[in-house]
């Protein structure tokens, strides 16, 4: 289906503000009193997918292809019940030169949050994304040609490629439920045994792309004895631990994970950001358990692959500032005020970060409608470059932008709910960064 576009600007009359709201399909107007998006002067919008269900991965890495071309997407089966093993969802390819979508994959390997982890490798022959066979009940990673069909299986998941697209980490995503639903790959239940204490088998695993070559780097016993400044507690046997979620820096040189644990008879879990070299080496705790528990959440890597950025209570008042702190945990400081959802930092070192934020967060109205936020570190002022309805949908099945950078930082592509369904759209902010005096030459 090919992308069209209908453009309205709106002058606010009662202020020096222009808006302009673009409703890609013009078969489906937008309910302006609920599905209305706000779009700020300087930004165009475009609508990747039309038939709803669909997402894109995450907000650490972009959706668009290496050479810009196209921009692979998840489409749920359904979208408000919890995934049964063996049941599929289909990856898409949005051509960005046509506007057509193709269906190029089927994937049983996905939850709500972040489908199957459809990311890309070193060039638009390569699309990964996570898959589970129904008669083995294990999950791989595919490594899959989008236009011969080609394509051969890796020995592990995917949850992150490297920006280079040559490697990918994961740890047991079939036992990510247990950490946080949404983010990992479902097989039948009494398949996933519990992780009592550290475990000295479960952990994090690399992958060259390239050969196949599979290498665990370092355990959760690793992580949780060898980690400096260290984490260790007593009773540590009486708890579980998981990994949740790993992130390549853009550099390919270092790793960040959460270690996470919560007691076995139950009660509330603490995290600590452990970061490490490529090799697992050097395992030093970014963010302590004690810090993170006066509310934090959604870390990353800054553009220089040496510091982390995070939403974090460092004043012990109400609410969270964005801080950057060293991998080692060193050097920490607040770099915008306030913070919220999900933050990254431009990828070509501009001073900007793009962020979202929760619907019930108090910079919302708390209406459903979110912002899309554009922070300026050097200026300390930030814009709204897109406000969009995403529901007051809590939980498992809420719908969270998930704003991500293109490589080139003129793009941001996120996700948003119209009509009753998820759809994922493109900001092109190029005439933006020019008004503002950016250049990305």
């Amino acid at each position: 289906m090919a992308i069209h576009k209908i453009k309205y600007c709106i002058s606010l009359l009662s202020a020096a503000l222009f808006f302009c709201i673009e409703t890609i399909n013009a078969q489906a107007p937008f309910n302006t009193d609920y599905n209305g998006i706000k779009v700020a002067s300087g930004v165009k919008l475009t609508q990747l997918s039309h038939d709803g269900m669909t997402l894109h991965r995450f907000f650490d890495t972009s959706p668009m292809s290496p050479s810009g071309r196209y921009v692979a997407l998840f489409k749920l089966p359904y979208e408000n019940v919890s995934p049964k093993a063996g049941d599929a969802g289909q990856v898409i390819l949005v051509d960005l030169k046509t506007g057509k979508e193709k269906v190029v994959a089927q994937s049983r390997g996905w939850e709500v949050q972040l489908g199957a982890n459809v990311q890309w490798g070193k060039s638009d022959h390569e699309l990964l994304f996570n898959d589970v066979d129904t008669l083995s009940w294990k999950a791989f990673c595919t490594v899959l040609d989008p236009f011969s069909g080609k394509k051969r299986h890796l020995g592990g998941t995917v949850f992150m490629a490297s920006s280079d697209g040559r490697k990918i980490a994961s740890y047991d995503l079939m036992k990510s439920t247990y950490a946080q639903v949404g983010y990992g790959v479902i097989v039948p239940k009494k398949l996933v045994k519990r992780n009592f204490g550290a475990d000295q088998k479960d952990g994090i695993t690399v992958i060259d792309i390239n050969s196949g070559k599979s290498k665990q780097i370092v355990t959760l016993k690793d992580l949780y004895q060898t980690t400096i400044p260290s984490i260790q507690f007593k009773n540590s046997n009486d708890y579980e631990f998981y990994c949740f979620q790993i992130k390549w820096n853009p550099q390919g040189t270092r790793l960040l994970t959460t270690l996470q644990w919560a007691p076995v008879k139950g009660g509330p879990r603490k995290r600590s950001v452990i970061t490490m070299r490529s090799d697992g080496s050097e395992i030093r705790t970014a963010i302590t358990p004690e810090q993170w528990e006066k509310g934090g959440h959604h870390v990353n890597w800054t553009a220089d692959g040496e510091h982390l950025s995070m939403n974090l209570n460092v004043d012990g008042k109400e609410g969270l500032e964005l801080i950057e702190v060293k991998y080692d945990g060193s050097n920490l400081k607040t770099v915008f005020t306030p913070g919220s959802g999900h933050p990254s930092y431009h990828p070509k070192g501009l001073p900007l970060i793009i962020t979202d934020a929760y619907p019930n967060e108090s910079i919302t109205a708390r209406n459903g409608i979110v912002p899309i936020r554009l922070l300026n570190m050097a200026s300390g002022k930030e814009e709204n470059i897109v406000e969009i309805f995403v529901s007051k949908i809590d939980g498992e099945f809420r719908i969270d932008p998930h704003p991500a950078w293109d490589k080139t930082g003129r793009y941001v592509i996120f996700n948003g709910y119209i009509n009753n369904t998820r759809n994922v759209f493109m900001a092109d902010i190029s005439e933006w960064l020019l008004k503002q005096g950016f250049s990305l030459k």
